[in-house]
């Protein structure tokens, strides 16, 4: 059976999508998908074992330069590539208006959310086959819904599995440190969901007095910069190199334990199984935070009031690095435990229009 899924972005609403996957080729013997994404998430498909190929799209980009991406032929090399496979199956797992549009090009019978499951309504009225998956869940497990009602099979009882192999993602380009070390993930794109500074400060120092190094990657300047200020501030703690996402995935893996902010790199440790603590402040971890073994949601009702003024963003002055510190305590994973799984082969990653 072939199967197209069709969810662009966001880095952590790709990385949902994977244990439907699994429970697909679980239920399913043979089947095999690929996977029209957003192109700067485009690594993510390919860590699935049943991924055959991914088919990249620039939707941002192109709306942007409508008339640049008609003239240098993106989107006509979208469309023919799209056109080439003929699917027993299209499941659009995003139930938006831009990616439900993405399945007038394809071949195949077309499933989605009804107008009471999508986060956009009109959505379903570009498919075949809608389907009624309740919302007050986690999105995860709404996507293994979906796909369950789609192809035909029970959704399976236990809990999601990402299927991906920590041996995958082996240290090539020599990154890690060499004594055990933690991830600060501490990037974010909004200002609010920001922890701050002076706490990083102040849980770096916590773990590099119990041994640890602490690694610090960045992806844009001020993130750099914060890295470095860090960095400058307590002994034991690593920049890391401007890195791709496989990369720093690589760096996750190895990890004893990993702190996060809401970010997408946060969803990425949870599918690697590292364990994790993941800081909410004016977000909620109910419906989309990390899923998995080991992940644990520290929010706001969680920590007692504080007197404290002068750190920024506000909101998180309660959340102090002692109590972010006791929550890490339990989970870090000892010397020689890895998470388990298959190892990837066979996956192409291929551009729009290519084979």
């Amino acid at each position: 059976m072939k199967a197209l899924v069709i969810k662009t972005s966001s880095m952590g609403d790709v990385i949902h999508t994977l244990p439907a996957l699994t429970d697909a080729s679980e239920a399913i013997e043979g089947i095999r998908f690929d996977w029209i994404v957003e192109e700067g998430f485009s690594e993510i498909p390919a860590w699935h074992p049943v991924v055959d190929r991914i088919i990249p799209v620039a939707i941002r980009r192109w709306r942007k330069h409508p008339l640049s991406t008609w003239r240098n032929g993106e989107w006509r090399k979208f469309r023919e590539t799209v056109d080439q496979t003929k699917y027993d199956i299209v499941i659009d797992a995003q139930g938006l208006l831009k990616s439900a549009w993405l399945t007038r090009y394809t071949h195949g019978s077309v499933h989605g959310l009804d107008k009471n499951s999508a986060r956009e309504p009109m959505a379903a009225r570009f498919y075949d086959t809608p389907h009624a998956v309740a919302k007050n869940q986690h999105a995860v497990e709404r996507v293994r819904q979906l796909f369950a009602q789609s192809l035909g099979y029970e959704i399976p009882r236990h809990k999601g599995h990402f299927h991906l192999d920590s041996d995958y993602f082996i240290d090539i380009q020599g990154i890690r440190p060499i004594q055990q070390y933690m991830v600060f993930l501490h990037g974010t794109t909004w200002e609010t969901k920001h922890w701050p500074e002076a706490y990083w400060c102040d849980l770096a120092r916590h773990v590099t007095q119990s041994g640890y190094a602490v690694c610090l990657p960045w992806g844009n300047e001020n993130e750099r910069l914060r890295a470095e200020r860090i960095a400058t501030a307590v002994d034991g703690v690593r920049v890391l190199p401007q890195l791709n996402l496989r990369d720093i995935a690589s760096v996750i893996a190895g990890a004893s334990a990993v702190v996060a902010v809401d970010t997408g790199l946060g969803h990425l440790t949870a599918a690697l199984e590292v364990p994790a603590v993941s800081l909410y402040g004016p977000t909620s971890p109910d419906l989309v935070g990390a899923y998995g073994e080991n992940q644990v949601h520290l929010t706001l009702d969680q920590c007692p009031p504080s007197q404290t003024q002068n750190v920024e963003p506000p909101i998180f002055a309660p959340m102090t690095a002692d109590i972010v510190w006791q929550q890490l305590k339990p989970i870090i994973r000892t010397p020689g435990k890895s998470a388990t799984g298959k190892r990837l082969k066979g996956t192409t990653h291929e551009s729009a229009g290519t084979r």
